[in-house]
């Protein structure tokens, strides 16, 4: 049996014993909670910061965690084309807090997305992408718990986002500038 195997089965082991786990596990590992939580600290960050320095370095830290969420859903489709690992559930028996989803399970493209934004949050701002990062490795560790994906599959995807983030703010500093200009340009019509 592989390690990631063994890792996988001993978390998704410890379903149902104790239920308010299962219960947090059940909110955390939905399509909903951990996005909509991550938009809306991107929202807060946008508008955010005591002077227009510290705004300004929070707008480009929500403009490097997008392009960076980009490019790292275009990195996971990519490899889709190429790598197909199936489910934990098609193999193994585990125990299911969450839908059966039919996509390959690496990269597992939840992690990729969570953890582009919070590198790209905390490329700029070390303490929101911090609180970010972790977020997103609860996100990615309650879907090992539920069955859905295995722990190198969380893995893959969190390295896909991270570099994708990293990648995304040399792309933005190649492009200056073009953010500085779409800044004023968000200041003109009050949007930042």
């Amino acid at each position: 049996m592989q390690a990631d195997e063994a890792i996988l089965l001993w978390l998704n082991g410890w379903v149902g014993r104790l239920p308010w786990i299962d219960a947090v596990v059940r909110l955390v590992v939905g399509d909903y909670l951990v996005p909509v939580l991550m938009a809306l600290a991107l929202l807060g960050l946008w508008f955010s910061g005591g002077n227009a320095f510290v705004r300004e370095r929070n707008q480009r830290a929500v403009m490097t965690a997008l392009l960076g969420l980009g490019l790292a859903n275009l990195t996971v489709e990519a490899l889709n084309q190429f790598v197909f690992r199936p489910r934990p559930f098609a193999d193994l028996e585990v125990s299911m807090l969450f839908y059966r989803p039919t996509d390959s399970s690496f990269p597992a493209n939840p992690a990729a997305i969570a953890f582009a934004i919070a590198t790209g949050v905390w490329l700029w701002n070390r303490r929101v992408g911090s609180y970010l990062a972790v977020v997103g490795a609860l996100f990615a560790l309650s879907r090992v718990y539920a069955g859905v994906f295995y722990p190198l599959d969380g893995l893959g995807g969190a390295s896909i986002g991270v570099a994708a983030s990293a990648v995304a703010m040399g792309l933005l500093r190649l492009s200056e500038p073009l953010p500085t200009l779409a800044l004023r340009l968000g200041r003109a019509v009050y949007l930042a």
